[in-house]
């Protein structure tokens, strides 16, 4: 999932059509399509919603046309994202127009906000589920065929689908998504996920290592860790008060990282108010743990990130970064940058790009401020930073990007890897391609070996872009 991005894109990934891997069409007497968008949270929740359907009877298809029920997981980070699934929900009326028994349903983070929009105002779908509510889309569905408009938006204090195993969607069999939480305490006044995802609650720490464990045991090795804010994982065995009981970040870290030397552990995303240095030590002691951490920093002045509700200042940043690098000088790091919040000034914006000399990012995910209705920063703040001052301020955020990524990728020529093969490379049938510890990835020639999705590989890099480590493989 992590790409570098040097343009403006929208914080989501582009909708994906998915069905399961090598799942038989005709074991199942209805269809269902689930397109997502958005976080990495977004796709794990749609695996698990797929796994729900699965119980009810009903395979995916990439066919639209044959689906007995069309899901949209949707994101409400930008407006862009909100604009694309409003297009798509149309797409999907003229469909349906076409499939009179068809029912279309929102899933996830626009579901609570949008719902009598979608429901009631502009009747373009049958049901409404947020992402807590799952569990009742069998019943929803049901009443949805008799032709009810059905909606369940309602959020949990303690829903974390930890007994639900996900099916994994359009998986390579290598790489494979594990949510540990759901939610969260974080208020910054740019985000919309606290009132679309709730509380923050930790999943069973039983579950997490099981579910990782049995990956393994599928032939997946890699696994991601999943939550808004990993480092503030926390889980209490029900019924204990002992503290030595309790399982922190650095501790589950460390549980998975020892399901096997050969499974690779990453995590995704970091608070960097949050991040401590037993989480930092625990992955410099394994080295099945990559050495890679996504930091957001989203500005680089005080006031700013002040403004943003961020609770760290620009010094309490810095000094983060320069931990991470005393106890791990190899490891590749990214962030995520906003142009353009309310109020900023010129010399403020000039405070970002000089943080970004200061932290050298692998990558970064880059975008201009856009007002979400609903959030701390459209009750606060006007949005008055003109749209060509953003777009002006993003573009040369972006341009300093590249440059770093560009010199960050050629300083690892002549540097050897450890590389996992994940799958054939999209460019050419004869090379493979995969990452390394730090999350680059390498492209290199597949030769004479008899090798497969899953290995590893000792590659020394003889080219960059700033993108893309090429090189052989020793």
């Amino acid at each position: 999932m992590a790409e570098v991005l040097h343009k403006e894109v929208d914080e989501t990934r582009q909708g994906e059509a998915y069905a399961p891997f090598a799942a038989d069409p005709n074991q199942y007497s209805k269809k269902f399509y689930i397109e997502s968008y958005g976080c990495q949270m977004n796709f794990s929740d749609s695996e698990i919603v797929a796994s729900i359907l699965q119980e009810q009877g009903f395979g995916a298809t990439r066919n639209l046309e044959e689906a007995n029920l069309v899901l949209l997981n949707t994101c409400s980070i930008r407006e862009k994202a909100e604009q694309t699934v409003r297009s798509r929900l149309q797409t999907f009326r003229k469909i349906k127009q076409q499939n009179p028994g068809m029912l279309v349903g929102v899933l996830g983070c626009m579901a609570e906000r949008l719902k009598a929009k979608f429901l009631e105002e502009e009747k373009l779908v049958d049901i409404v589920v947020g992402p807590d509510a799952y569990r009742s889309l069998p019943g929803l569905i049901s009443e949805a065929e008799g032709g009810q408009k059905m909606v369940n938006v309602l959020l949990s204090r303690e829903e974390t689908y930890a007994d639900i195993a996900p099916v994994r969607l359009d998986s390579n069999g290598v790489s494979a998504f594990v949510s540990i939480m759901r939610g969260c305490n974080n208020m910054c006044s740019f985000c919309v996920v606290p009132f679309t995802r709730g509380r923050e609650r930790s999943r069973d720490a039983v579950s997490i290592v099981a579910e990782c464990r049995n990956l393994f045991e599928r032939g997946y090795r890699e696994v991601t860790l999943l939550g808004q804010n990993v480092d503030s994982y926390h889980y209490m065995p029900e019924g204990s008060t002992d503290l030595e009981q309790s399982v922190t970040f650095a501790t589950l870290l460390e549980m998975v990282a020892l399901v096997s030397p050969l499974l690779r552990v990453r995590f995704s995303t970091s608070h960097p108010k949050d991040i401590t240095d037993d989480v930092l030590f625990t992955m410099a002691k394994y080295e099945n743990i990559c050495k890679y951490i996504h930091l957001p920093v989203q500005a680089g002045n005080t006031r700013i990130l002040q403004a943003m509700n961020r609770t760290y200042t620009r010094e309490w940043y810095l000094a983060k970064v320069k931990r991470i690098r005393e106890i791990m000088p190899d490891c590749g790091m990214s962030t995520d940058v906003i142009s353009g919040f309310c109020t900023e000034t010129e010399e403020e914006h000039q405070d970002t790009l000089s943080l970004m000399d200061l932290c050298r990012f692998d990558m970064a995910y880059m975008f201009s401020y856009s007002e979400r209705p609903g959030t701390l920063a459209a009750r606060r703040y006007t949005d008055d930073v003109p749209e060509e001052v953003k777009k002006r301020r993003l573009e040369e955020i972006i341009s300093l990007q590249k440059s770093h990524s560009a010199e960050i990728y050629l300083n690892d020529i002549g540097k050897t890897y450890k590389v996992l093969i994940e799958a054939t490379s999209k460019r050419s049938e004869l090379n493979w391609s995969g990452r390394n510890s730090q999350n680059r990835m390498v492209v290199f020639p597949k030769g004479d070996r008899d090798l497969k999705k899953g290995d590893y590989v000792e590659v020394k890099i003889t080219s960059a872009t700033s993108a893309t480590l090429r090189g052989e493989m020793i």
